[in-house]
């Protein structure tokens, strides 16, 4: 099996990054990333490219591939409603045009969240069930994962500081939520090994799979 991960510097990707490399039966793994890690892991491709953007996705050889892992978003704060669906539901969509054009068979596999709804009164909510619609306009037999508060446990490290404070803070807490209630909260390891099951997982026709965060948590173990 051949995967595209996008998105692999963001917590939630990189906790899914190391999934696929300590998976028995690895698969090959392909990183779509703007800026390049000094320690990519040996093994894995990397294609770079300044923006997500069609112009840019354009060259890209992204044939053979089996299912795109797709992490990538940024968070609300402090983000306008224009700012945050393009940098969601546009960029979401320019990959999904890139990876079916090359790839009409294959799997996306979308990082969403707990209460995406297009009908909700809450902005990013209400954006993010516009996302989980993306993937499906190119014909991509899809499944959307939505996870509630995702607590990192492989070592993982966030790029945004206000989430490292977080983290550090509410570590504890958070490890022990995910066992007291699992509908709410789920691990990183979870996350990415739903995800890899899900790319594995026999498809039928382009309809789109939901995952919610208790089904998530059946993943945990390895």
């Amino acid at each position: 099996m051949k995967i595209l991960l996008v998105g692999a510097s963001g917590l939630v990707g990189q906790g899914v990054l190391k999934v696929l490399l300590q998976d028995a039966a690895r698969p090959g793994v392909t990183l779509l990333v703007r800026r390049r890690s000094p320690d990519v892991p040996q093994g894995v491709r990397v294609l770079q490219v300044p923006e997500l953007r069609d112009k840019a996705l354009e060259g890209l050889d992204l044939g053979d591939i089996d299912a795109c892992l797709y992490c990538a978003g940024p968070l609300p704060l402090l983000l306008s409603e224009a700012a945050y669906r393009e940098a969601t539901v546009a960029t979401l969509e320019c990959v999904s045009r890139a990876f079916a054009r090359a790839n009409p068979r294959g799997r996306m596999i979308y990082v969403s969240g707990a209460g995406a709804d297009i009908r909700s009164r809450w902005m990013p909510l209400r954006i993010k069930g516009e996302a989980e619609q993306v993937p499906g306009r190119f014909a991509l037999a899809t499944t959307v994962l939505r996870p509630g508060a995702i607590c990192p446990v492989q070592g993982e490290r966030s790029p945004h500081r206000s989430r490292r404070v977080l983290y550090a803070l509410a570590g504890p807490v958070l490890f022990v939520a995910v066992r007291l209630m699992p509908g709410s909260f789920t691990t990183s390891a979870a996350v990415g090994r739903c995800m890899l099951a899900m790319a594995r997982a026999e498809t039928s026709g382009t309809g789109m799979v939901v995952v919610e965060n208790r089904q998530i948590n059946t993943f945990a173990a390895p």
